[in-house]
């Protein structure tokens, strides 16, 4: 108490010293302040101020006078100045002509400041303030300063006062503890403060603290002390204390235990309808008086907090399953079956998931729209539970109507009792009772404002009914799952918007043509849609095109992006283009779509592969870029990979792209693929390739069948990326159907060509064609010997249509235009197009291609066997 005493006089001592500093502190910067500004405005407004910054040298009139002042005012500094702030007076001459340190602004526009500054001198105050001349002008600044210690002396001669005061109050305080403290050494028999803080706080949590009954009994066996926890246990009377323990109303093994005093360890007894574990020692051990301590625990309570810890570990367990076991799939359905799979039997007996039909395919709930089961699982089987797949419509007293449309779980602690939830279906109802079903909780499943459907759990193996507890494990289980589903459903969603979007940019039916025979196949990502697509495309001159791509990536980006690749190839090929052209145009189509969205992923991880193959020569021209090159199935079964230079993917620029021309023996297949069949996560590329090598020895000869032997061979479990695969089955386009001429350049050879025309013609059984064949070589052979150049050759090629070409060794091509009625010329090609079915221009090596086609007459047509 001493100290406390000298530690509290000391603690106001210093508070009111700190509490006189700062307030001579602020009476002096107050003072400086309102000096400084009296100061400076009396020396501006003083006579003959003005008039001295008007003179010719105002340092030599006002330096004196600023100085004389400064002294009188017993101010640090008085400086003139002018309007900018440049010096005319200063206590330190060198410093003359130089600019003043300050805020001067407000002052040049006639105001007044007043600032605090450290300055060289120390802190300061300093005033600015304008000199006015007649007019109202202000023509010159004054300021005057002062440092706050020349203002704070006040604080020096009060802090002795101060100083004697409180050694007074320390000695006056020192004397008061002294007379305190002897009487209470006195009273409590030489315990200090200390010693007697401990005893009391040490009785205190013994009797009030601990969760253990505490009885002390005496050598006589009178009970001396017992705890509030030990009446509790015991139920004690009132007035226990100081009554023999025999007396105490307690069962005889009991008191016969406490009054004996002997020394026991756990041992149990049973006290109304709780299990004690008494210990017992005694206290005259440690020279203590005679007697025993006792101490009581309730091990029945025990036994209940260790069953509740246990349910706690049991339910923190099934909420960290649920974070790793809901949810391994983006599937609605198996994410629902997941949920109940986890809390079978752990949890509930009965587990079923009702989930509105548009959440499964991925929409939106539409709220009173019909339900469907979409999990069950039990621990027995035949339940009387609805079934799965089985649409379901709530009425509005079932728990489950309540749940989704309170958006809240509900406890039917008892079904037998519950007519609500009877009134659902009084047949079923009855068989789930007798079934031995007897408690359902309910709980909607929220995933944000949307309610998608609702969980039900059911017990029946044990007998206690589900409790509020077990309601809040339901619903944290049912909202970790509801993540899940919510996130399956927007995935089912995209990904069945992006598949639509994708299979209606691919080719739904094939071209028809004869130079191939073809087979393919395309399988979607298990986990998303990609951008791969495949086409066919019939050119010019019996010719196909065969084009494979792959945009990397998935999803709608990708698919769209793949549709404007797929559409470019069209109008590209539309040209008769070379392959190495082609890829060249469809590479620069890359780099503007990219240009197009900055914010947007970069395509260049697209790839191609184009080949176009010509019945007539039997030669196939492919160039990719940066895809897997195409695999050819020779007719005897031997099998080689193409060797087409690889090029960069579309969208890396820069470099041309190369082609190479191979012949194929009828009956050759031409395998093109993405890399999505080859290659995959547990797969490298080189070992995918040799897997396809090895299938297609094996395969038959026909597409289909070589289709379906890849598939099997090379399709993994879980697809991660699309495949798209085409197998074209080589043909030739006989002799037979094949006539050629060259022509000298003399238009009277054009006779002699329409004559040979119509010969073949009649071979052919398409005399009915002859006359417009004629027109149409009259005008193309007749331009071709005008404008173009040797050697010009005429071919007539009998497929699905009858096609003829005149080419020339000139790159001039004709266009399409109306003549004028004064005009001589320029009608035949538009007669060409009018009679023709098609037409149109390629370009070769060695000159151009002018090529019609007629359709032939129904009868006459030579489809080719497949």
């Amino acid at each position: 108490m001493f100290v406390l005493q000298v530690v509290v006089v000391l603690l106001l001592v210093v508070a009111a010293v700190v509490a006189l500093v700062l307030q001579v502190r602020h009476d002096g910067t107050e003072e400086a302040r309102n000096r400084s500004l009296a100061v400076a405005e009396s020396f501006a407004n003083a006579p003959g101020t003005a008039d001295a910054l008007a003179s010719p040298d105002p340092t030599a009139v006002l330096q004196p006078r600023a100085e004389a002042a400064r002294k009188a005012a017993d101010m640090d500094f008085i400086v003139v100045m002018s309007p900018d702030g440049i010096r005319y007076t200063h206590p330190r001459p060198d410093r003359i002509g130089k600019r003043f340190v300050g805020t001067i602004a407000p002052a040049q526009q006639g105001g007044r400041v007043v600032e605090d500054i450290d300055g060289t001198i120390g802190r300061l105050v300093q005033a600015v303030v304008p000199v006015k001349s007649a007019d109202g002008r202000v023509v010159g600044l004054v300021s005057a300063g002062i440092t706050t210690e020349s203002v704070g002396g006040t604080v020096d001669r009060q802090l002795p006062l101060v100083l004697v005061t409180a050694g007074a109050a320390l000695l006056l305080a020192t004397g008061g503890t002294a007379l305190v403290s002897r009487r209470l050494l006195r009273q409590t028999h030489g315990l200090g403060p200390r010693e007697m803080t401990r005893m009391y706080e040490h009785h205190d949590a013994v009797l009030h603290a601990v969760r253990e009954g505490v009885l002390i009994v005496d050598g006589d066996g009178r009970l001396m002390l017992a705890n509030d926890e030990a009446h509790r246990l015991l139920d004690l009377p009132d007035d226990a204390e100081g009554r023999y323990v025999t007396g105490l109303g307690l069962d005889a093994a009991t008191a016969g235990l406490l009054a004996s005093g002997r020394v026991v360890t756990d041992e149990v007894h049973l006290v109304g309808d709780k299990l004690l574990a008494v210990n017992q020692r005694p206290t005259e051990v440690a020279g203590g008086p005679s007697g025993s301590v006792a101490t009581l625990r309730d091990s029945t309570e025990l036994r209940a907090l260790s069953g509740r810890a246990e349910q706690a570990r049991e339910r923190l367990d099934i909420l960290y399953a649920a974070g790793v076991g809901i949810g391994t799939s983006l599937d609605v359905t198996r994410t629902a079956e997941e949920l109940t799979e986890l809390a079978v039997p752990r949890f509930a007996d009965f587990v079923s998931v009702d989930l509105f039909d548009s959440v499964v395919k991925g929409e939106e709930p539409e709220p009173g729209s019909a339900l469907r089961r979409t999990a069950s699982t039990g621990v027995r089987k035949g339940a009387p539970l609805y079934a799965v797949g089985e649409p379901l419509k709530f009425v509005d007293s079932a728990p489950q109507a309540r749940s989704l449309a309170e958006g809240r779980a509900v406890l039917e602690a008892r079904l037998k009792e519950s007519p609500g939830w009877r009134a659902q279906d009084l047949e079923r109802t009855e068989q789930v009772v007798e079934f031995g079903i007897h408690s359902l909780i309910t709980v909607p499943v929220r995933a944000g404002a949307l309610v998608l459907g609702v969980v039900s759990f059911w017990r029946s193996e044990r007998p206690e009914p589900f409790d509020a507890d077990e309601v809040a494990l339901a619903e944290e289980l049912v909202a970790r799952a509801a993540v899940t589903i919510d996130n399956a459903r927007r995935f089912t969603r995209e990904h069945s918007m992006a598949e639509t979007l994708q299979r209606s940019l691919l080719p739904r039916t094939l071209p028809a043509q004869s130079a191939l025979d073809i087979a393919y196949r395309y399988l979607p990502a298990q986990a998303g849609v990609g951008g791969d697509w495949f086409d066919v495309l019939p050119l010019s001159g019996a010719r196909v095109a065969l084009v494979v791509g792959d945009v990397v990536g998935h999803g709608l980006l990708a698919a769209a992006t793949m549709g404007r690749l797929r559409t470019a190839v069209h109008n590209f090929a539309a040209l008769d283009l070379a392959p190495e052209e082609l890829l060249g145009l469809l590479d620069e189509l890359v780099n503007r779509i990219d240009q197009e969205d900055e914010s947007a992923a970069p395509v260049t991880g697209a790839t191609c592969l184009y080949a176009i193959y010509d019945p007539v020569s039997r030669r196939c021209t492919m160039a990719r870029a940066g895809h897997p090159p195409p695999a050819i199935v020779h007719p005897d079964g031997r099998v080689e990979f193409a060797e087409v230079p690889p090029g960069l993917p579309l969208g890396l620029g820069g470099l041309p792209f190369e082609t190479v021309e191979l012949e194929l023996p009828e009956g050759s297949r031409l395998v093109l693929y993405t890399d999505g069949l080859v290659e995959s996560r547990d797969r490298d590329i080189d070992s995918g390739l040799d897997l396809l090598a090895e299938a297609l020895a094996r395969a038959d000869a026909g597409p289909e069948p070589t289709c379906r032997s890849v598939l099997e061979s090379l399709l993994p479990a879980r697809q991660n990326d699309d495949i798209a695969l085409i197998v074209a089955r080589t043909r030739a386009l006989g002799a037979d159907r094949v006539a050629e001429w060259e022509v000298p350049m003399d238009p009277a050879e054009v006779g002699r060509v329409r004559a040979a025309v119509a010969r073949r013609l009649t071979e052919w059984d398409l005399e009915e064609l002859s006359f417009t064949t004629e027109l149409i070589l009259s005008e193309l052979v007749t331009n071709a010997i005008r404008y173009g150049g040797a050697p010009v050759r005429v071919r007539l090629l009998r497929d699905r249509t009858l096609i003829c070409e005149v080419s020339d060794a000139s790159s001039t091509s004709p266009h399409l235009r109306y003549a004028a009625m004064t005009d001589e010329g320029g009608r035949g090609l538009f007669l060409v197009a009018q009679i023709a079915e098609r037409w149109g221009t390629r370009y070769s090596s060695t000159g151009k291609v002018i090529w019609a086609q007629q359709p032939l007459p129904a009868d006459r047509s030579l489809p080719v066997d497949r």
